[in-house]
Order: structure tokens, then C-alpha cells, then sequence
């Protein structure tokens, strides 16, 4: 993004991704270069688009003096109504007339909220950079953690500082980041009929990651009178909320794809940790349940690295599954995590349907989970 906006192009840069994986962090340490003059500012709750005109305004009057590049950057933008219709016309007025003077950065942790206002009104004038959660590697480089301390404690940066206080790490993750990004992000996408039982089926689906479960199973643990369509639209935006994912059964038709049952994972293992509520040592001590944990901390790191041209689902077929399915382009590769549960591995069953396909099952006897999430996946395929 800095070679972007040094090369002075106008398109607006967009910033999405969960909360507090440090994308105002990334904008604050570029302004903190020679290059730039930033001006930042945050968007809350009660503001119109009459901000968003004293902001521009403001920029553009910096800009007029300065000798180094201007950068305009807006954080939690999607908190003003109809901000995108009215950035457009912002955007347009100064490029048609020439006067385009600063760049723009758009920030937000909501990227459905995001993608929907720059789909409808920006379409052509922008730019996206999407920040995952955190990989392992990346928390080890900055905080020396150690894959065992990953699969539990999971990917977010702030909470690194409380490890060594789990009650306190495990409140810190409860209410500023799960009941926050439910809060202000989830819940405020659409309209939400049913915020509890959402509230529930993400608990649900943390408890569960790594597992597969149908929509009718759910709303049966759930204990509600829903619909699956409800069910399916309430994953859809805890997903794109970076929270809970339900992974695509591998198909080669597209609307087996659809109607199949999703595989529950959360995007952080932070998640799964808190709504568990073991203690690391317990944790570790429970190997069936420490097995599902690791296999969702390799589905984290998958999802992770999904926007490198990957994609990841599962398979099952009868009794035999195979954990993850990554396609890249035409190439595809079984991934079967050996854990302490039971199951019958489906690699041979899934080769002998598509041969063409690679594998690799993660144990002490070859490559383990351990350098599995140290590795980019798109490493796997020869």
C-alpha cells in the first residue's frame, strides 16, 4: 500500500478485516514515514456525512500547503450512513475538476459492510488490501509464542500481553473482542431478527470447530424454531465478521457445494478457547479434545492464507472425510490432520475419485501440525 500512494495514484485505498489485527496500527506507522502527512480520524456512531465533507475539506486545505504526500485515512467508516454514496460524489467532483489533491484510505472491520458500499457506489475507484487474522508465524517473530501456545491462545495480537493471565486473557477476549465485534459489527450489517439465537450459534459453532455439522442438527442443539436459510444467512456474516466459518464440502458441482452441510471453524482459536473454558494445562491434558484443537488451529491457518488464490473445504463421503480440501487453480491436495480422535481417514477414497489430486496427512512420521502452520500452504503442492 505504500508504493500505492507513493506512486500517487488516485484510487482509494481500501483496509479491511477483523478487529484488532492491526490494520490502524499499519496506517499509524505509515504516516510516521517522511513521505507522508497523515490525517486521521475515526468515525463514531451519530455521525452524518457532513463529517465526512469537514474531513475531505480538511485534507485537501493540508495538502494545499504541504510538500509531502497527503493521506486522508477514515476508520470505522462504515459507521456513517450512506458513506459510500457520499464519498463518490466527494471523489468524483475533485477528479473531474482536477483537484484531487490527497489520497484516500478507508478503513473498517466490517468487510461485508465494506465490500457492499464500494460494490454499490465506488465500483472502479478503488483498491482492497483484506488483513487476515495473525499466522503463527507472525506471532512467534513478534511475541515468541510457541505452537502449542497458538493452538490455544490463537492469533490476536493484543491479547498476547495477558497469556501469562489466562482469566484475565479469556475476559479480555470475551467482551473486547467477541461481544465487541458482535456488537458493533455483526449485529449492525442487517437487520438481525434473531440476535440470540445468532449469539448461540456462534458459541455453538466455537465449541464445534473442526467438525461438521448440518443446519438441522444445529437448530436442534440450538433448541430454537428457526429455518436453515436463517441459520446459513446468520454464518454468512459471522464469517465475513472474521469470526465463524462454515467450510464448503468439496464438490465439482457448485450446487452440491450449496446444499451441503457446512464444516464449523472459527477463524481465531481464541474462540474455540473461551467458549471451552479449559485451562492451557487442562487443555493439553485432554487429548481428544486437544486433537480437535490443533485440527482447528490448522483450519485458522488455512483460512489465513485464503485470499492467496486458495481455496479451502472438506469431504466426506459415507464414513470416510478427509479434513481439508485446498484447491489452487487446477491443482488440489488432501490434507488429513492426525489427531486423537477416531475417524476414518478418506484419503484413499477421495485419490480414488480424483486421482489427479495430491495428499499429505500431518503426523510425527512426516510433516507435523507443528511446521504445517509454520508453512504457506501453497508450499504443499509439488
Amino acid at each position: 500500500m505504500r508504493r500505492r500512494l507513493l506512486a500517487g495514484g488516485d484510487l482509494i485505498q481500501l483496509i479491511t478485516g477483523p478487529r484488532q489485527v492491526g490494520k490502524t496500527t499499519l496506517v499509524k506507522q505509515l504516516f510516521s514515514s517522511a513521505e507522508f502527512e497523515g490525517v486521521y480520524v475515526v468515525a463514531e456512531d451519530g455521525d452524518d456525512v457532513s463529517r465526512l465533507e469537514q474531513w475531505w475539506r480538511r485534507a485537501a486545505m493540508i495538502a494545499a500547503k504541504s510538500n509531502r504526500r497527503v493521506v486522508l485515512a477514515i476508520d470505522e467508516v462504515q459507521k456513517i450512513p450512506k458513506w459510500s454514496e457520499r464519498i463518490k460524489r466527494l471523489y468524483d467532483e475533485d477528479k473531474f475538476a482536477g483537484s484531487l489533491s490527497f489520497a484516500l484510505v478507508l478503513l473498517g472491520s466490517s468487510h461485508w459492510l465494506l465490500q457492499r458500499g464500494t460494490t454499490e457506489s465506488l465500483a472502479g475507484r478503488f483498491e482492497q488490501t483484506y488483513m487476515p487474522h495473525w499466522t503463527y508465524l507472525e506471532l512467534k517473530e513478534a511475541f515468541g509464542i510457541t505452537p502449542e501456545q497458538y493452538v490455544y491462545f490463537g492469533a490476536y495480537p493484543g491479547a498476547m500481553e495477558f497469556i501469562n493471565e489466562e482469566t484475565r486473557w479469556m475476559e479480555y477476549v470475551r467482551s473486547a473482542l467477541i461481544e465487541s465485534t458482535i456488537t458493533k459489527d455483526v449485529l449492525m450489517m442487517t437487520r438481525i431478527d434473531k440476535p440470540a439465537l445468532l449469539r448461540r450459534m456462534f458459541e455453538l459453532g466455537a465449541r464445534y470447530s473442526g467438525q461438521m455439522v448440518s443446519y438441522t442438527k444445529m437448530l436442534g442443539q440450538l433448541q430454537d424454531a428457526g429455518n436453515t436459510v436463517t441459520l446459513a444467512h446468520y454464518l454468512e456474516l459471522l464469517s465475513a465478521a472474521g469470526m465463524l466459518s462454515g467450510l464448503p464440502k468439496f464438490a465439482n458441482q457448485e450446487i452440491r457445494r450449496r446444499a451441503s452441510s457446512p464444516k464449523l471453524q472459527v477463524q481465531n482459536n481464541a474462540f474455540m478457547t473461551v467458549m471451552l473454558g479449559q485451562s492451557f494445562e487442562e487443555a493439553k491434558a485432554d487429548r481428544l479434545q486437544w486433537g480437535r484443537r490443533v485440527e482447528s488451529a490448522v483450519g485458522t491457518h488455512l483460512i489465513a492464507h485464503a485470499n492467496a488464490g486458495l481455496e479451502i473445504s472438506y469431504w466426506n463421503e459415507g464414513h470416510a472425510e478427509v479434513d481439508f480440501v485446498i484447491r489452487q487453480g487446477e491443482k488440489l491436495l488432501a490434507l488429513e490432520v492426525k489427531s486423537a480422535h477416531e475417524k476414518i481417514t478418506g484419503l484413499k477414497h477421495f485419490t480414488a475419485k480424483y486421482p489427479h489430486a495430491q495428499v499429505l496427512q500431518l503426523d510425527d512420521r512426516g510433516i507435523s501440525w507443528q511446521e504445517c502452520i509454520a508453512t504457506h500452504p501453497a508450499a504443499f503442492f509439488r
